[in-house]
């Protein structure tokens, strides 16, 4: 089986449990304005590997990140972009022993087949936000497919981590916040939120990339902002960090 990556990587606690490798495919087909990996966005940009070759990558790691509570993460991009080469990726981490996570916006959830999220032990679900417009002007994409997906992986009973990015000024407001903590309480599944605060570290790449960074003017939350939306998915009763 043949598929198309960007690059991998050693992440800790950052995408899923312990120590990660984490795979990131190339093809996205959402455009969010606090994107940290616009080298990710083509696929045609990418590099054509096949299953065999990641896997015998993965092999040289593989008993550091067990060792270490990890495991593998399908990253991007966007994994569903090529269904066929993450669920085979999926099965075969699975089969090896290794806890897997599976890291999507959740747009193109109806790729993703029982089967596959079957080998998947943790959905990492972006959810840039709630409000349908806000989440047009954060992404260019409609949030109904994702919400879509995370009730079918709550019906499934599959194990999910929401992560849900804090903009000043884009996504901040405390209706787009209070309506995504009282969707995620009401799915039963999620263990918890991640809030990632915003930052500016990707400015680079886009310079580099000959890309304009549209939010290149904006600042990081502050402890302030960060502390409300925090108490707001308490208030609901959602773990938050």
């Amino acid at each position: 089986m043949n598929g198309v990556i960007s690059s991998w990587d050693l992440s800790v606690g950052v995408d899923g449990p312990g120590t990660r490798f984490v795979l990131f495919t190339a093809g996205c087909p959402l455009r969010c304005q606090y994107c940290q990996n616009p080298e990710t966005w083509r696929m045609r940009d990418g590099r054509r590997v096949t299953t065999d070759e990641v896997m015998d990558e993965i092999s040289k790691y593989q008993r550091f990140v067990s060792v270490a509570g990890g495991g593998v993460t399908i990253s991007g991009g966007e994994p569903l972009l090529q269904p066929s080469f993450t669920a085979e990726l999926l099965s075969r981490c699975h089969d090896s022993g290794l806890h897997t996570a599976l890291d999507t916006s959740g747009l193109l959830g109806v790729r993703a087949t029982d089967a596959m999220l079957a080998d998947t032990d943790l959905v990492l679900l972006d959810i840039k936000s709630f409000d349908p417009a806000t989440y047009l002007r954060v992404t260019g994409g409609p949030v109904e497919p994702t919400l879509r997906f995370a009730r079918r992986l709550a019906r499934l009973g599959r194990p999910a981590w929401v992560r849900f990015v804090l903009v000043p000024g884009l996504t901040d407001a405390p209706g787009n916040v209070d309506g995504l903590a009282r969707f995620v309480a009401g799915l039963g599944n999620v263990e918890r939120v991640d809030v990632l605060p915003f930052h500016r570290m990707a400015a680079g790449k886009y310079a580099r990339l000959g890309l304009c960074f549209p939010l290149a003017d904006v600042p990081p939350p502050d402890q302030g902002l960060l502390s409300r939306v925090h108490a707001q998915f308490q208030a609901h009763g959602v773990p938050s960090t």
